[in-house]
């Protein structure tokens, strides 16, 4: 199941496809017999496009021209229903990469949020991998469902998405990977170490620097894990035109931080590893702001953020990161 860009051929009823206007601006429609796309532009007949290859140029009845390809998994993302806020695609590829999700791993996910994710690593796993995603929302988990089955043109073989607390419902062993985006990863340390092989991986995905120290902090504590990377990736486009060559204005700043740590064998002691920390580091400020931040989540415990891709919802959506439009 290679997803909708994985489609070859000439436009066909049902196929959902991406309209490009000469401004950059992006609708994503599905192609329906006597169906048309509406816009301020004018109108843009279904009809015009089915039996067409990908790659053609419709116009509207008012002149209007759009340029007609199959949206890439990182158009859908960007404009697809939303419940949660999205894992966004430089993150995304992130974890593909320092994570090393592989063909044939076996992964679980915590929280689906809108989906987003779950379909990234569908599409690194392949049919013959497996990605349990859990969400304690069901209204998340539908929509999740929805767009992963949209993408995929049905139920993907290789995806199970459970409604429920990770803790409480995981059941997996022999887990090569884990991707926790929450609210308090560190919470779900004991359950993932349980699963997860020796020489496994936890990634976990944080918006704001009170969760990465924490979540870092007790992997350290946690003799379970080597010792955590932490970092975070800022995305800057550039203007080509002519001689006029610079960065863009904007960019998409900061999203979230990524997190990995490996599972160590049973019964091992890792070597102390070697750091040096700024003096006073560990000291009473730090143990000051450890003890108020454990009070602040026990208070806001009953009212906690779900264990979805809304993690990110902690921090500024990036205006640069906007995604194509959608009519659906």
């Amino acid at each position: 199941m290679t997803g909708i860009h994985g489609r070859r051929g000439p436009f066909t009823d049902g196929d959902t496809v991406q309209l490009t206007d000469p401004k950059g601006r992006m609708h994503t429609i599905t192609l329906r017999e006597g169906g048309s796309f509406h816009s301020h532009k004018g109108k843009v007949e279904h009809d015009d496009l089915i039996g067409e290859p990908e790659g053609s140029v419709a116009r509207s009845n008012t002149g209007t021209a759009y340029v007609a390809l199959r949206p890439l998994l990182i158009d859908y993302t960007l404009s697809m229903k939303r419940g949660a806020t999205i894992v966004y695609p430089k993150d995304a590829a992130q974890v593909m990469v320092e994570a090393d999700i592989f063909p044939g791993a076996r992964v679980v996910e915590a929280g689906a949020g809108s989906g987003a994710m779950s379909n990234w690593l569908l599409r690194a796993v392949g049919e013959q991998g497996m990605v349990h995603s859990y969400e304690r929302r069901e209204d998340f988990a539908k929509i999740a469902r929805k767009n992963v089955e949209t993408f995929y043109g049905g139920p993907h073989p290789a995806w199970k998405l459970t409604v429920g607390d990770l803790v409480e419902e995981l059941d997996e062993t022999d887990v090569d990977r884990v991707f926790l985006d929450m609210l308090a990863p560190w919470e779900c340390l004991d359950a993932v170490a349980g699963a997860l092989i020796p020489g496994g991986l936890v990634c976990c995905y944080v918006a704001t620097t009170t969760q990465l120290s924490r979540v870092v902090e007790e992997l350290r504590g946690d003799e379970r894990f080597y010792e955590p990377r932490s970092w975070e990736t800022m995305l800057r486009t550039w203007h080509v035109e002519g001689l006029a060559v610079r960065p863009d204005h904007r960019m998409i700043g900061h999203t979230g931080f990524l997190v990995v740590a490996r599972r160590l064998a049973d019964g091992v002691e890792a070597p102390e590893r070697r750091r040096r920390p700024a003096k006073g580091a560990y000291g009473k400020d730090y143990e000051a702001a450890k003890a108020a931040s454990d009070a602040g989540a026990r208070a806001a415990a009953p009212a906690a953020a779900p264990a979805t891709e809304s993690t990110a919802e902690a921090a500024v959506e990036p205006a640069a990161a906007k995604g194509p439009e959608s009519d659906e």
